[in-house]
Formats: C-alpha cells, sequence, structure tokens
C-alpha cells in the first residue's frame, strides 16, 4: 500500500496560501512567484473557499487571450469550488497520482471535515514515490548481494 497523504503532507508542511475573489491575476501570480507555488486557494468577503487558481489559470485565460492581468479579479479565471476535486488526508499517494493524471490538474487541496489542511501538487507526488521506488530497489539490491 502506498503512503497515506497526511503523511507526505506532515513532511511537506501544511500551509496553504489564499488570494481573494476580486484580487487581480497580476496580484495572483506575484504572490505565486513569491512562494515558490504554482496555485492558491481563493476565498469569498465571508472568508469561505470558492475555488483555486493555477498558474496554467492565468496563462491560458489572460495572458494567451491579451488581457490585461492588472484588470482581470481572480474569480474570472479560478476553478469554482463545485469542480475542485479534492482529497482527503487518508487517501494514498497512488490513488492521488491517478486522480491528477486522469483529470489533468497539477494540485490537489486536500480536506478534512470541509475545511482544507494542505495542497498536493504533482511534485511533491512525483518526488516522494520516486524516493519509495528508490529505497524499495536499494532493499533488494541488499537482500540480493547478501549485504541487509
Amino acid at each position: 500500500m502506498s503512503t497515506p497523504v497526511k503523511q507526505l503532507l506532515d513532511q511537506k508542511g501544511h500551509d496553504v496560501i489564499g488570494i481573494g475573489t476580486s484580487e487581480s491575476v497580476f496580484e495572483a501570480l506575484g504572490q505565486m512567484v513569491t512562494n515558490h507555488i504554482g496555485c492558491l486557494l481563493v476565498y469569498n468577503k465571508q472568508n469561505e473557499l470558492s475555488g483555486i487558481v493555477s498558474e496554467r489559470d492565468c496563462i491560458q485565460k489572460v495572458i494567451l487571450q491579451d488581457k490585461d492581468p492588472r484588470e482581470v479579479q481572480v474569480r474570472r479565471v479560478m476553478t469554482p469550488k463545485n469542480k475542485l476535486i479534492c482529497v482527503n488526508p487518508d487517501e494514498d499517494l497512488d490513488s492521488c497520482m491517478a486522480l491528477m493524471t486522469e483529470n489533468r490538474v497539477r494540485h490537489l487541496p486536500v480536506s478534512k471535515s470541509d475545511r482544507v489542511v494542505g495542497i498536493l501538487s504533482i511534485g511533491d507526488v512525483v518526488k516522494h514515490l520516486c524516493s519509495e521506488k528508490e529505497l524499495m530497489i536499494n532493499n533488494l539490491e541488499h537482500y540480493i548481494t547478501g549485504s541487509l
């Protein structure tokens, strides 16, 4: 069985960075660059989750359409909450990888009791799964050579 999401979140951290629905795409991109992340959760004025906005959303729906990122509000380009694909902390990483691949998404909010407790990126999952596979290979090599 694969590693549960909660174990990876405990290692990488549970930080979640958000932005308001009325903020500009320019501001959203600035926050992503500053924080070295590829998406932000989007919150309304009541501080309720409204959706998620990613670099890809900003590029496809603003930059490539020659719109001014300083003028376009995040709410115009975000994926709304009702279309979000979320996982729970007990989900295994292999399932998350399959979900991301099937749905062509790079980020999965992790929620528990309707509260976001972290975000997984495709990079987080790939890095962890590669480390697991490398450890397994090393253990098998040691077993085969009798040096375990």
